[in-house]
């Protein structure tokens, strides 16, 4: 089982201990460490980018309980340095703060939502009707949106059993594993792309310029 210390810290660089290194059947190299700063593809998020031991990180996906990171050269068990790109895990933390924002605003007017997709210009979360549920305009819902934004509210994260809360300020903790900005202002602004329904599911799709 991997350490996923992007949990709890937003460091992008540090060290672990290289547990395992196995081909790959198109001839790179899965890596296995004891802890990782890396975020993996999922949970509506791209994986993160960077190196270990000075050898870009190609992929990053979960397999079980550990996080596998693929290299495409092998790497000596022992201790190796790990650097994640902080730019591309400030993006990726924007768009997925974003889609949250978009799952709160939406709730207000009785939807709730069911599954999310936060990667970089693709942004859309799709929602199914609660009672009394009523399909907000773009300005509804940005109402919200803005003031909480402009509110620069805090990230809070609680992690109990492998179980991980965020939550910004007052609003609604979510179950979630991915990365976060630390102050809602960091969005700077969203615009709400389209707002489809369609078998009594919503989907709003957002953009951040």
């Amino acid at each position: 089982m991997t350490e996923r210390l992007y949990y709890t810290s937003d460091a992008t660089q540090g060290t672990a201990q290289v547990l395992s290194c196995t081909d790959e059947p198109d001839g790179r190299y899965a890596i296995v460490l004891d802890k990782t700063l890396f975020h993996p593809q999922g949970g509506g998020q791209p994986a993160d980018r960077g190196e270990i031991a000075g050898i870009r990180v190609e992929s990053v996906v979960q397999r079980g309980e550990s996080v596998i990171h693929i290299l495409p050269e092998p790497l000596a068990i022992g201790e190796a340095t790990i650097l994640v790109d902080a730019e591309t895990r400030t993006l990726h933390s924007r768009w997925h703060s974003a889609g949250h924002l978009i799952g709160y605003a939406a709730e207000r007017h009785g939807w709730q939502p069911i599954k999310a997709h936060h990667w970089p210009g693709e942004g859309k979360v799709t929602f199914i009707a609660g009672e009394g549920a009523v399909v907000p305009d773009s300005e509804m819902l940005l109402a919200s949106i803005e003031a909480w934004i402009s509110a620069g509210l805090l990230r809070h994260v609680e992690v109990e059993s492998d179980r991980r809360k965020v939550r910004f300020g007052d609003l609604p903790a979510y179950l979630c594993g991915g990365t976060h900005v630390t102050n809602l202002r960091n969005i700077d602004k969203l615009v709400i792309s389209s707002i489809k329904q369609k078998k009594g599911q919503l989907t709003i799709s957002y953009l951040l310029p």
